[in-house]
């Protein structure tokens, strides 16, 4: 049984001006990868650093998240390669969402995950057996 971060989770781990999804992103990613679950793919990483050094309000300096990268590519992680881009095209027209979040689902479909922790998909809704959970829905009806 695997769990399969989006990089919009994984993000607020950087995030000062989020501090409780900070603190939530971080207990789960810490539980996860203490059972040994945690899963990320190849997109994750590279839409994590992009984000996380660009799009932040504090941007990260390169250096540390390149830290982070190095530390989060230690979980596992699936390879997004031409393979997968072909399953993602499937999924985005069966499920009619965007290629990029197509392609999460697929990666995370692939890794074996049972639950799939991202902002983009509906909270709740279940893929092929791969459940999506928003961790963050409990903060947002506050």
């Amino acid at each position: 049984m695997r769990a399969f971060f989006d990089a919009n989770v994984l993000v607020y781990l950087f995030d000062g001006d989020a501090p409780d999804k900070r603190a939530l992103a971080r207990s789960l990613l810490r539980q996860e990868a203490d059972a040994g679950r945690a899963t990320v793919s190849t997109q994750v990483l590279q839409e994590f650093f992009v984000t996380v050094t660009q799009k932040l309000a504090v941007p990260v300096g390169h250096a540390q998240a390149e830290r982070a990268v190095r530390s989060l590519a230690e979980l596992s992680v699936v390879q997004i390669d031409a393979g997968l881009v072909l399953v993602g095209i499937d999924l985005t027209r069966r499920l009619q969402i965007s290629l990029w979040d197509a392609l999460i689902v697929g990666a995370a479909l692939q890794s074996g995950a049972t639950v799939l922790y991202t902002e983009n998909l509906q909270h709740g809704q279940r893929i092929d057996g791969l459940t999506v959970a928003n961790p963050f829905a409990a903060l947002q009806t506050r």
